[in-house]
Order: C-alpha cells, then sequence, then structure tokens
C-alpha cells in the first residue's frame, strides 16, 4: 500500500506561544484529539470530561508555569481531552547520545499507542530568555518532549520505569493507578514542563544539566541531552528528588541502567497483562545497545537506524539533533492497514540554523 506524504509544519509562535497555535491550527488540534480518543475505549471516552477534571486539578496544584496556558488551550478549542492529553504519560521511546565528527548528536524514537501523533506532528519555533528553540510536538500540547537550541543544547525525554509494588503482570494496572494517586499529592513540576522551561532559560549545556538534576519533578523521568562541544552529552535518570547521571554508556530506553527490583522497565499496551519483569527488561535493554552499537552515520533524509527492534508497532516519530551544527530532522510514523510495522506518513522536515 502506497501512502500519501505529508510535509510536517514549522511553525513560528514565538509571538502567539502554544495557546496561539492551538488556535491558527485548531483544524489540526481537533484532528490530533479525536484520532488519539478514537484509540480509548468507549467506557474511557465518556470518561474524559471527568479525567480532564482530575488532570486539571493536579496541573492547578503542581508547581507548573504553563497551567493557565493550558487552560487557554483548553477554553479556545473546547472540548475535553486538552487536559489529558497534556497531563498523560505513556510513551516508550529508544534514544541515543553520541559524537558524530567531533560534535554531539541526539537521536531518539518515540513509541505511543495513539494515532495521530505522526500524521499531525509539528515543529514549533519558540523563544525565552535565553533564546529560541525548535520544539518537535503537537497543536494543542505546551510541554517539551524533544528539542533542540542551536548553539546552546537539545535534549529529550524517556518514559522512566515503573514503580512496582507487585511482580504479576495482571497487578501491572493497580500499581500503575497507585503511582497516579501519588503523583497527584506532588506539588512539583511535570517532566515535560521542566524541559521546556530549561530551553526557555538556560544559555548553556552546563546549566541545563544542573537544572535537569535538580530541579524537583512530579514523576520520575529519563532526560538525554548534549551540548555544542566534544564531550558535552549525557542520560540523566531521575526519581522526584534524586538522579543519577553518566556520561558513558549514553544510550536510554524505559529502564534505569542498572535494574532494581522496584522499578519495571515499560512494556507496550497490548501486553500489559502477559509480559513478564525479565521481558520488559529484555525488551528495554535490547532496544538500548541495538541503538548503542549502530555504526551507521546520521545523514540527510536516511533515518537509517529506524529498523527493528527500535521500530515497534507504537513508534510514532524519530528526530535527529545536533546544536552545534544547528541541525534537527523529524519524521512522522502510523500503523497503515496491512503493514506489520509502521511506516513514515511525512516527508523528513530538516531544520539548519543560520551559519
Amino acid at each position: 500500500m502506497t501512502t500519501q506524504l505529508s510535509a510536517i509544519p514549522v511553525v513560528d509562535i514565538r509571538s502567539g506561544g502554544p495557546a496561539g497555535r492551538a488556535v491558527e491550527g485548531a483544524d489540526r488540534a481537533r484532528a490530533l484529539r479525536d484520532e488519539c480518543v478514537a484509540w480509548l475505549s468507549p467506557a474511557a471516552v465518556r470518561m474524559l470530561p471527568g479525567i480532564d477534571a482530575v488532570t486539571r486539578g493536579w496541573l492547578h496544584r503542581s508547581a507548573s508555569p504553563y497551567v493557565g496556558e493550558i487552560a487557554a488551550i483548553a477554553t479556545a478549542l473546547g472540548y475535553s481531552g486538552i487536559w489529558f492529553l497534556n497531563g498523560c504519560y505513556q510513551w516508550g521511546c529508544t534514544t541515543l547520545a553520541r559524537e558524530q565528527a567531533g560534535a554531539p548528536w541526539l537521536a531518539r524514537t518515540l513509541d505511543w499507542p495513539f494515532p495521530g501523533l505522526g500524521r499531525y506532528l509539528e515543529i514549533a519555533r519558540m523563544q525565552g530568555p535565553a533564546g529560541l528553540f525548535d520544539n518537535v510536538g503537537w497543536p494543542g500540547y505546551a510541554g517539551v518532549l524533544s528539542a533542540s537550541a542551536p548553539g546552546r543544547f537539545a535534549a529529550a525525554i524517556n518514559q522512566a520505569p515503573l514503580r512496582r509494588r507487585t511482580r504479576h503482570p495482571w497487578l501491572r494496572p493497580y500499581d500503575m493507578a497507585l503511582n497516579a494517586a501519588r503523583t497527584w499529592r506532588i506539588r512539583y513540576m511535570p517532566p515535560d514542563h521542566l524541559l521546556r522551561n530549561v530551553f526557555e532559560t538556560c544559555a548553556s549545556y552546563a546549566e541545563a544539566k544542573h537544572r535537569l538534576e535538580a530541579t524537583p519533578i512530579a514523576r520520575p523521568a529519563i532526560y538525554s541531552l548534549v551540548g555544542c562541544a566534544a564531550g558535552e552529552r549525557c542520560v540523566i535518570e531521575r526519581t522526584e528528588q534524586g538522579f543519577t547521571t553518566r556520561v558513558d554508556n549514553t544510550s536510554a530506553a524505559n529502564d534505569w541502567f542498572e535494574g532494581k527490583p522496584s522499578w519495571e522497565a515499560r512494556t507496550r499496551a497490548d501486553l500489559m497483562f502477559t509480559r513478564t519483569y525479565e521481558e520488559t527488561a529484555a525488551n528495554s535493554r535490547r532496544r538500548r545497545e541495538h541503538f548503542e552499537g549502530w555504526t551507521g552515520q546520521f545523514s540527510n533524509e536516511s533515518f537509517a537506524w529506524v529498523a527493528p527492534p527500535i521500530l515497534n508497532q507504537y513508534t510514532r516519530l524519530a528526530v535527529e539533533m545536533c546544536p552545534a551544527k544547528g541541525i534537527l530532522r523529524a519524521v512522522g510514523y502510523e500503523a497503515i492497514p496491512g503493514s506489520e510495522l509502521p511506516q513514515a506518513v511525512t516527508l523528513t522536515c530538516e531544520l539548519r540554523a543560520a551559519a
């Protein structure tokens, strides 16, 4: 089946911000929301207004500086699901920070079950006191998961492993519910909001690294960060208040580099009730080690590294970033009927900062 490839919009939102973009891109925002919620069960869709209310209450209690912006987006768009999509945190990822030709590069995939995330991908040019940056995201979404600030740094978030009190696969939803209740009592900033704030306010790799290590966050997360000089690359494994940083073995998936008994690597939604502790850890380790062992080159429009086991049925986007050279490339993926694995549904978008 031949897929019609669309262009990834590059939008300058330095004046209106994400709220202004949600209004300008209302048709894309609505289409994205409708595709995302179509994946949910009918019962979950009926519960969206209530889920929105719970998420809104939590974000208002958090230390996020962007709650007013999300409220403006939700009001402007006028339908349920906006708070939920800005608060849910169920993605898998594979990320690699490495050097190529003397410059640090950061590459990542994002795996999420929601359809539409690849099709409606956008790159938003944003501005903060520390300078401009390019955010790979979606209309109506206020956080940052993957972004690059030319001449400063690039960074991405992976979902951290699941805090477990049990070990049986059938009890994962129980542990997820307890973790959600714990998160709702925490007043710290969501990890994706912290990353946006770092891009807005940090002038250097060293400053960004310190902020990502030291700022309390509402949920565990794994940050990958690269700067512009040789050796400026690291992976920061975060709990709500603690951190472990490594400057070697700078690949990451959805588990701690050193596994811990009370934490379990993330697994796909369709394997939630069947995959064991050992299988989840092996899957995350396989993706991470495969990427770290990849010997190819990041090159114009190739994305040759996006292949199994990194590519899987939930892969929705791939990004390559080199802040030293001012290069950012992105491509969106979706599940295609008749294909075992997702295929690219967008043309490769490449941005190059002015010399």
